[in-house]
């Protein structure tokens, strides 16, 4: 290649849609995984389903949107909206026929070797089979409600993400009159239902309404019923700048947007032609956006099923024990731990409960004077809310961003902003235009006299449930500088500040764009002198074009660029004088990796961060983010500890190629390294550690030796002793 490189060239990149559907593949393929226990892959294919119906929700009904007004900008890789709208359903289809070819020739006969059943009304006992009738007519028909659908009844609204039956029945009298209705099944009851006589035996919900349906239409025969369900577009357009409350307008947004276009329908494949181009129809859904599937509609249920299976551990995941450092327990005051040095966190390998714990200290702790805190998402029953009421009672200053424009979380945040409200807290809602996305907290205490700030900074939501199953970082802090820095995002937060610089912490938007931008140009400057430059980053994804343009620069002055990302890359590797220093490796596992780590090393000279900010055009441009950099040599290590062990992961690691594929690590000649279960064997390790010292560090208790006259006599209880 001669003359100047055109690094924004489309055959340089790869669409961004059709690169998380590359990424919901290799969710797929855990469910294939015979290495994986049993259940867990039951899991996968329904962690397939939820990913792929948000996709859904959100970026094909974005798609749409502009194919359906003719959207004429191409992406970075050259698509426009109608090609990239028509590439996904394709894909998406070729991904259903995977996922039915897994569940019904792999899973399904899998389980039953186990003795675990998903039973079909054909396979039932008869005992089996007067459960359900009884079921049926004691708990389910009365909650049930048919719609009929003729000339005087219009067809009725269908709600995103509900199943429901399409029936065809016929009038006894008059067999030749084909009519229609619909029944949603209701989700008040559980979708999994166990059944007697076998332990572990299970039936759908949807198919012992199936069996019995014809009884809700009296007089009439049912001829035909399907399930099926829509998904419809669920993106919320709050039009910020035009809105003076944009709690209210947040509410209003989310009752129109259970109106939202339909962008795909599911429907078992035994519907008959006839029936289906009639449903198409009324739905007003094109053909490439209709689904049939080859088995249960809406694959979520796998979740249910996994979990409802008894005295089967071995079919699980191994437990492990979260280690949490003693200094940081609710035995100890956290603030001198922190007071005394730095702590990193790598979650859930680390219990969350240290960040909880931070909370609830200060909200009881007399020197506390304020708490600051960002809020992305948070449980549907979130202690650290508790304990920011409990603070703000206690007299605490207690201020909290809410975001409530979280995709899909809106709901349950606004309730929360309704709630600290009332209990005395000072709520914010962010900046017009801008989602707040960092995760950030301040306590602020009075120490003889003087001022001190404590900071919590992560990369992951303040959650105490999906703790558990993100792969999380975060560091406790008292450094000075990052207080005040923290002290003035806040401000910028909640009222009219620009601080003209911060000390060591990055802020988005513009901020973490500049200083990488900045880094990268350090390392082409450096990589030109022949000096040895190496850039690690982790992130969830990488999509912004300008960002990708730039690695592309530093990859052709010779910078050695590893990155390990978990789902959208819209770089290309390998490609010749472009990106041929440039290695992705993508990790997915029993955990969902989340955590963000950029690690600098020039010539020697190494600095390590962690953000809250992939390298997506959103989080650079349009959202509050955080990256902060560990200054304490030992978390360094540490950290880059971390990094290292998930870049040698052999088993869970895919290695993304010149053809655009993600492929297995070669393991001929290496030792088996699971990422993750290494890191969850190391904290049971810790756990066990602790637990022997603290054992050996009680004092022995001796006892003086009695004369046999008064040596007591375990057998004999008569003297009134209870021997329980």
């Amino acid at each position: 290649m001669s003359g100047k490189r055109n690094y924004n060239d489309p055959n340089y990149y790869t669409n961004r849609e059709l690169s998380w559907l590359a990424f919901n593949d290799r969710v797929l393929e855990e469910s294939r995984d015979k290495l994986n226990p049993l259940l867990e892959r039951l899991k996968f294919l329904g962690i397939t389903q939820n990913n792929l119906d948000e996709f859904f929700m959100v970026r094909v009904a974005s798609l749409a949107k502009l194919a359906a007004v003719d959207y004429p900008k191409p992406d970075a890789s050259g698509m426009t909206a109608e090609e990239q709208l028509r590439a996904v359903n394709k894909q998406a289809h070729e991904m259903l026929v995977k996922q039915y070819n897994t569940l019904n020739r792999s899973l399904l006969p899998a389980i039953v070797s186990e003795n675990i059943f998903l039973k079909s009304i054909d396979d039932l006992t008869d005992a089996q089979f007067q459960f359900i009738k009884g079921y049926f007519h004691d708990e389910l028909y009365p909650v049930l409600t048919p719609m009929a659908d003729d000339s005087s009844r219009p067809f009725p609204f269908i709600a995103n993400d509900t199943l429901n039956l399409a029936i065809q029945l016929v009038q006894a009298d008059d067999p030749d009159t084909k009519l229609y209705a619909t029944l949603q099944i209701p989700d008040v009851f559980p979708r999994v239902v166990r059944l007697p006589g076998e332990e572990n035996s299970f039936i759908l919900l949807e198919d012992i309404i199936k069996a019995f349906v014809g009884q809700l239409f009296v007089n009439y025969q049912v001829t035909e019923s399907a399930v099926f369900r829509v998904i419809r577009d669920m993106d919320l357009d709050v039009a910020e700048e035009d809105t003076s409350d944009l709690l209210k307008e947040v509410q209003q947004q989310l009752k129109l947007r259970e109106h939202g276009n339909v962008i795909r329908l599911e429907i078992e494949n035994t519907i008959s032609k006839k029936a289906l181009k009639r449903l198409t129809k009324q739905l007003s859904i094109p053909d490439y956006a209709v689904y049939e599937t080859s088995g249960p509609v809406d694959l979520t249920f796998l979740n249910k099923l996994a979990s409802a299976v008894v005295n089967h551990p071995e079919l699980k995941y191994p437990k492990f024990t979260a280690y949490q450092a003693k200094a940081l327990d609710h035995n100890h005051n956290i603030f001198d731990a922190i007071r005394s040095h730095d702590w990193l966190m790598q979650h859930p390998y680390d219990k969350f409960d240290a960040v909880v714990e931070f909370i609830r200290q200060a909200s009881v702790d007399p020197d506390t004077l304020a708490i600051k805190m960002t809020l992305y998402r948070v449980s549907g029953d979130s202690p650290i809310i508790r304990y920011l009421g409990r603070a703000a009672q206690n007299g605490k200053q207690v201020t909290v961003l809410v975001e409530v424009k979280a995709r899909f979380d809106e709901q349950n945040n606004v309730h929360w902003a309704k709630q600290l409200e009332k209990m005395g807290c000072h709520v914010i809602y962010g900046l017009i235009g801008l989602k707040t996305h960092c995760k950030l907290s301040l306590v602020v205490r009075r120490e003889q006299g003087d001022i001190r700030r404590y900071m919590h900074m992560g990369t992951g939501n303040y959650n105490d449930v999906t703790a558990h199953f993100y792969t999380d970082m975060g560091i406790f802090t008292a450094n000075n500088d990052m207080g005040i820095d923290a002290t003035n995002i806040f401000n910028m937060l909640s009222g009219y500040s620009k601080p003209p610089y911060f000390h060591q912490l990055h802020i988005s938007p513009k901020g973490i764009r500049e200083f990488i931008d900045d880094k990268l140009d350090q390392a082409i400057a450096l990589a030109k002198q022949g000096k040895p430059v190496t850039i690690r980053m982790k992130m969830n994804s990488l999509s912004d074009q300008k960002m990708i343009a730039h690695l592309y620069r530093a990859s052709h002055a010779g910078v050695k660029i590893h990155l390990i990302i978990r789902g959208i890359c819209c770089l290309k590797v390998g490609i010749e004088g472009i990106s041929d220093n440039i290695t992705v490796h993508s990790i997915v596992g029993r955990f969902l990796e989340h955590s963000r780590i950029y690690i600098f090393d020039f010539n020697g000279q190494r600095t390590t961060y962690l953000a809250s900010a992939d390298l997506m055009t959103r989080n650079l441009n349009r959202r509050v983010e955080l990256l902060f950099p560990i200054n304490q040599s030992d978390l360094e290590e540490q950290a880059n500890q971390i990094y290292d062990t998930m870049w040698n992961d052999n088993l869970k690691t895919r290695v993304l190629t010149p053809d655009d594929t993600y492929r297995r690590v070669d393991r001929r000649g290496l030792t088996a390294l699971d990422a993750q279960a290494y890191f969850a064997e190391a904290a049971s390790a810790k756990v066990a550690r602790d637990q022997h010292l603290e054992a050996a560090a009680k004092p022995t208790e001796f006892q003086p030796m009695l004369s046999p006259e008064n040596q007591p006599n375990p057998l004999n209880y008569d003297d009134g002793s209870d021997p329980d």
